[in-house]
């Protein structure tokens, strides 16, 4: 008794979980708690049937007789389909019928599908008309075009064997596209009084071209008038433009993983699965997703099948190649396992072997970079490694900038520590030889508040990187250039960095030792710390200065517009090449404007020559790219500005020395300090009451000759071009 108990709740769980399936199945096709069928024919959503809520709107809502679902009042539905966006019905044709005495039966048809979303195909139908002297007009309600076709025939035809409307006792003609009502006419030339023998009616209806057989419909053997062909009417969910839909997410009618598509046919739009999806797209969770596995006579897969959302991978058995949804070639792991041991063994002396040759290959890229000596320098060596984790493998987010010699990419530490590290483009391994080791453990030394610090060096790869500190607020060319930079709003800041790279480039030439020319002095190489401290960088074209040579000529390099034009025409670099472009870079800072460019005064050429006329004739103050506060501040400006027109003079030799830029620059800023220390002492005692008084100053501009150096080549092409 206990075991048939059992049995009977197993039977009644199993037909409740199939009667769940079933709902859920039924759940994806019509609303929950609505018939998803009338008669035959099945009611998906949108439309519905019995209640006007099972329907989206009073549009879908289908009038469903006992066994016949209409469309409208008179139209039986034969198929609703949600893929394409169809309804298939039959209309009664428009006729006229004949006998001896004349007409004696006709039937004009007028079709309107209403306001709701629906319009005849233009694509699957078209108005077809039989009979051997019958013709057909058709029109719309408005008027706004019309067509028709005419038949005629010699002898009675016979249409048993035909199957299109080749022209013989039939003829078509297409509908016109967004119609919405339909007007059919029939008429007849000759009353059929010379083809009575073989049918007395003409017919004119809108035909399905997809279900169409002009044998269906013979000329000879029709005793009945009425003729009900299919015809296809489209539909759209609603007519607006996706844009316009998807806007208002409430009446929006598609769900997940549906794409909105338009109507060719008219304004609206209808959803449609995605690719990979099979289901209604009207339900919010309509689309679901094939298990392409479970489908092979679609779905082919020669191999190993597994389903993914939306898609599928098959791929072939282990041992075999090629694409496992057309087929695989090869042998299957059962004919390889005689090999396995080989080659794992193999794999295993591989990657030994190049473990091997990657550490000794770093080895000797340390030794030839000259490791031994400059792991006893003050610089930092780093590892490979280190910097391919500081830089994230060098990825193009950390990426600074660019130069002639190579790459700067910003690194953090494993100390959290931000550095900039230059990796050089390809250079020949000829080129790193004893004398740039040696010009890079001299460039390690180098040691200025003024001048980017070198923190270390990579010394494992081909051609050393260089790790340098990292300046936060870019080049002084970015802010003399984007005027929305507010550090260089008025003269004592562009005053204090003038100075700050002149002491630097004065450190370089007379204090390093060897002495160093910089050779490629320009805004775009002074950088900006977090303080708008000035830092000097780039390197890359630097020459060390020797005391057995006066003159060398080198390789001319350089910026255009910053290049000394002496060196130019001469190819002899001095010291005094650097003082030429330091006083472009005031130039540069004094009137705002880019020194390989025209001036904004076209009539006055090139900025330097803007320059030398505003001082000819007094106009300095016209082309100055800051305000001035006062007249001490201008005559200050006027002795920087003379000094500039020292530094740019075409003969070198009539040039100052950097150590007398320097001091120059340093005693102008300190005596601006002391006069604003003073006026502000003065305003607190006249706020006091009490009388100053201060006795003016005169300030002067010292010329001396330069120092004369002999130099040799520093080549550290590739190492600090774009710190």
């Amino acid at each position: 008794m206990v075991e048939l108990e059992k049995m009977l709740l197993w039977l009644v769980l199993l037909c409740i979980s199939q009667a769940t399936k079933a709902d859920m199945a039924d759940s994806y096709v019509t609303k929950a708690g609505c018939s998803g069928k009338c008669g035959n024919v099945s009611v998906p959503y949108p439309f519905g049937i019995g209640e006007a809520s099972c329907a989206i709107n009073n549009h879908f809502f289908m009038n469903c007789s006992d066994i016949n679902l209409f469309f409208g009042t008179n139209m039986p539905i034969n198929t609703i389909s949600v893929e394409e966006g169809t309804v298939s019905v039959n209309i009664q044709a428009a006729f006229n019928c004949f006998n001896a005495t004349g007409l004696i039966q006709w039937f004009n048809q007028s079709i309107t599908l209403g306001a709701g979303p629906y319009r005849f195909s233009d694509t699957e139908n078209k108005l077809t008309v039989f009979g051997c002297d019958t013709f057909a007009l058709m029109g719309d309600a408005d008027g706004n075009f019309s067509s028709g076709c005419l038949t005629l025939c010699s002898d009675a035809p016979t249409m048993e064997q035909e199957k299109t409307c080749s022209g013989v006792g039939c003829c078509q003609t297409p509908i016109p596209h967004n119609l919405k009502t339909l007007d059919i006419i029939v008429g007849s030339l000759s009353d059929h009084k010379d083809v009575m023998d073989f049918n007395p009616c003409g017919y004119a209806f809108v035909a399905d071209q997809r279900t169409f057989n002009a044998s269906d419909y013979g000329l000879s053997n029709y005793s009945d008038a009425i003729v009900r062909p299919d015809a296809v009417i489209e539909w759209v969910v609603s007519e607006e433009t996706c844009e316009e839909a998807e806007a208002n997410s409430s009446t929006y009618a598609c769900g997940r993983n549906t794409n909105c598509t338009y109507s060719e046919n008219g304004r609206g739009y209808r959803c449609l699965c995605k690719e990979g999806f099979r289901g209604n797209p009207y339900f919010p969770d309509g689309c679901r997703d094939i298990d392409e596995c479970k489908e092979p006579e679609i779905y082919t897969c020669k191999g190993s099948c597994k389903n993914t959302i939306g898609n599928y991978t098959c791929h072939c058995p282990v041992g075999m190649r090629g694409d496992g949804k057309v087929g695989c070639q090869g042998f299957r792991i059962t004919t390889i396992f005689t090999v396995i041991g080989a080659t794992i063994v193999l794999v295993i002396i591989s990657v030994l072997v190049f473990v091997i040759f990657k550490r000794r290959r770093k080895e000797k890229n340390f030794l030839d970079n000259g490791g031994k000596l400059l792991k006893h320098q003050r610089v930092r060596i780093f590892s490979e490694a280190e910097l391919l984790k500081a830089t994230n493998n060098y990825d193009k987010s950390r990426f600074l900038g660019e130069g002639g010699f190579g790459s700067v990419y910003r690194g953090i530490l494993a100390d959290n520590i931000e550095v900039a590290v230059k990796k050089p483009k390809g250079v020949d391994k000829a080129q790193v030889n004893e004398e740039s080791q040696q010009e890079i453990s001299i460039v390690s030394q180098v040691n200025h508040k003024n001048v980017v610090k070198l923190l270390g060096l990579c010394l494992e790869t081909k051609v050393p990187l260089l790790v340098y500190e990292f300046i936060s607020n870019g080049t002084l060319h970015q802010h003399i250039h984007d005027k929305k930079s507010r550090i260089l709003k008025t003269w004592k800041p562009r005053l204090r960095i003038a100075e700050e790279t002149a002491l630097a480039l004065n450190y370089l030439h007379s204090l390093a030792y060897p002495p160093i020319i910089h050779s490629d002095v320009k805004s775009m190489n002074i950088l900006l710390d977090d303080n708008y401290t000035a830092k000097v960088s780039d390197f890359g074209a630097s020459v060390l200065i020797s005391a057995d040579e006066t003159v060398i000529a080198t390789k001319i390099q350089g910026t255009f517009g910053y290049l000394d034009p002496e060196y130019l025409m001469t190819g002899n670099l001095t010291a005094k090449s650097d003082v030429y472009s330091f006083g472009i870079v005031i130039l540069e800072l004094l009137t705002g404007e880019k020194p390989s460019s025209n001036s904004r005064s076209s009539e006055k050429g090139n900025i330097i020559q803007h320059f030398i006329s505003s001082l000819e004739n007094n106009t300095l103050h016209q082309i100055l790219d800051f305000e001035v506060s006062d007249e001490d501040e201008m005559d200050e400006i006027e002795v920087v500005a003379e000094l500039v027109k020292r530094c740019i003079h075409s003969s070198g030799v009539k040039r100052p020395t950097m150590k007398e830029v320097a001091e120059e620059l340093s005693r102008l800023r300190k005596l601006g300090e002391d006069m604003s220390a003073q006026q502000n002492g003065e305003e607190t005692e006249h706020l006091l009451g009490e009388p100053s008084y201060s006795p003016p100053s005169t300030v002067t501009a010292n010329v001396s000759q330069p120092d004369t150096y002999t130099i040799k080549t520093f080549n550290i092409e590739g190492y600090a071009d774009s710190i």
